[in-house]
């Protein structure tokens, strides 16, 4: 093993995140009426990158969830949409940060190690959930896929958004994880705004996976109904786009 690999070990956690498995689904029991579709669609063994519409601030808990090998994570550093009951599960399972407005570098290279050991890594392309529907990818995503030439796992997840308001009203919210087949590999050509390019197209070809997944009216900028589309306009804006962490 390298000392790039020795640095980013994969699996890791295995007592902590263990246990946080179990909560996790003990909660989810008690709280939601949940179905997984889909778990036939992950391969044993096989370096994967794992994509899912970004709607809630537990998305990357029901991505854990539903994903039965260890997962590792890249995300954001800080957690503007998430409320800070929950702020501890990141630090605590653990997970590779994102400092917006640097060029993620670090992120980066942790991923294509977990990658080059044959795990599996949750990301979400739209790169936070300050909307509903479904909003055109961040590069990062199709970067990481085209640099490491791995497949892409395609989530959808619907009615995660529902969960805390049907508790209040003392219901169970019904949700739906849905798991499609890998797709890819990537690779990209040319320089500057030729690569910029690809980098789109696949974005776009990730988000179109993660549309077929879920509800036709949350599919936003990738609905076939241009009444869904013209909706969605102005959740694009990515809100970040002038701050540097870190």
């Amino acid at each position: 093993m390298t000392e790039k690999e020795t640095q980013y070990r994969y699996p890791r956690r295995r007592f902590v995140r263990g246990m946080l498995r179990r909560l996790i689904k003990t909660t989810f029991a008690s709280i939601t009426e949940m179905s997984v579709l889909g778990v036939e669609n992950v391969p044993r063994e096989e370096p994967l990158l794992v994509v899912a519409n970004h709607f809630s601030f537990i998305d990357p808990v029901a991505m854990i969830h539903a994903t039965p090998r260890p997962l590792e994570f890249v995300g954001g550093f800080n957690m503007p949409n998430a409320p800070a009951f929950v702020t501890w599960l990141p630090k605590v399972y653990g997970y590779y940060p994102v400092y917006r407005g640097t060029g993620a570098r670090g992120a980066l290279k942790a991923a294509a190690a977990v990658l080059k050991q044959g795990g599996l890594l949750g990301i979400f392309p739209e790169a936070g959930s300050w909307a509903q529907v479904l909003r055109p990818a961040r590069p990062g995503t199709a970067f990481l896929a085209a640099q490491t030439g791995v497949r892409i796992l395609p989530m959808g997840f619907d009615g995660l958004t529902e969960v805390f308001p049907e508790l209040s009203n003392h219901r169970r919210a019904k949700v739906t994880l849905r798991i499609g087949k890998p797709f890819g590999p990537f690779s990209v050509k040319g320089r500057g705004r030729q690569r910029r390019r690809h980098l789109d197209d696949i974005g776009n070809q990730i988000m179109a996976r993660i549309a077929d997944l879920i509800p036709p009216e949350r599919r936003g900028f990738f609905s076939d109904d241009p009444a869904v589309r013209e909706a969605a306009r102005g959740t694009e804006i990515y809100p970040w786009d002038d701050e540097t962490e870190g």
